[in-house]
């Protein structure tokens, strides 16, 4: 896959966008872990998506936590703006971000119980970012 600049986060080409099922791939993770968590974490201050982001947060957690489970969402929130731009600017290493985020999350959800589906989800979710790692570093090394 050839890029349109030296730089490591530089988009493919049209014409590997439209003929390279890889480039396609690179686009589409890196648009969606991208966007995803930047919206996640806007939601931690505006909660359109949830009316109460803070019952995924576990007590252990919580208490580790300075300040109110609403602080610790709103930091949470911060974080997740952040990977989004990381995976904007070096995919390949904001996907490996988004991932090892991803799993903290899915060990809160698990201490937390009963969320369980949106645990496996996000395990899901944690095997895109660590797809969009491989695709970005091929996509470096080219």
């Amino acid at each position: 896959m050839t890029t349109t600049s030296t730089t490591a986060a530089a988009l493919p080409r049209r014409a590997a966008i439209t003929t390279d099922p890889a480039a396609q791939a690179l686009l589409l993770l890196r648009v969606v872990f991208a966007v995803a968590p930047i919206v996640f974490g806007l939601d931690k201050f505006a909660g359109v998506l949830t009316d109460d982001w803070t019952r995924y947060l576990a007590p252990a957690f919580d208490d580790l936590i300075p300040g109110s489970a609403a602080t610790a969402m709103h930091l949470v929130g911060i974080v997740e703006i952040g990977a989004g731009l990381v995976v904007l600017a070096a995919p390949r290493w904001g996907g490996l971000l988004v991932a090892g985020w991803l799993a903290g999350i899915i060990v809160n959800l698990l201490i937390v119980g009963g969320y369980g589906d949106i645990a496996m989800r996000d395990a899901g979710l944690l095997a895109g970012a660590l797809a969009l790692n491989r695709l970005a570093t091929a996509a470096h090394r080219r």
